[in-house]
């Protein structure tokens, strides 16, 4: 796959994960945990959307 295909690949995994533990967020008991799972799950959707606008070319990462 190209790079292009490789990032798009890794920015869905990305996105994908943090749907599975924002999901799992709200399905635990435990609060400290929750806003862990949720506190990750952010990162991880801002992550990605950086991600995606480097690879759009609408950012450039900091050296």
């Amino acid at each position: 796959m190209n790079a292009t295909g490789d990032s798009h690949q890794h920015i869905q995994q990305m996105r994908a994960k943090a749907r599975e533990l924002a999901a799992d967020a709200d399905r635990t008991q435990d609060p400290e945990q929750r806003e862990r799972m949720r506190r990750e799950a952010r990162q991880l959707e801002s992550d990605s959307e950086q991600e995606s606008m480097m690879a759009a070319g609408d950012i450039y990462p900091t050296e």
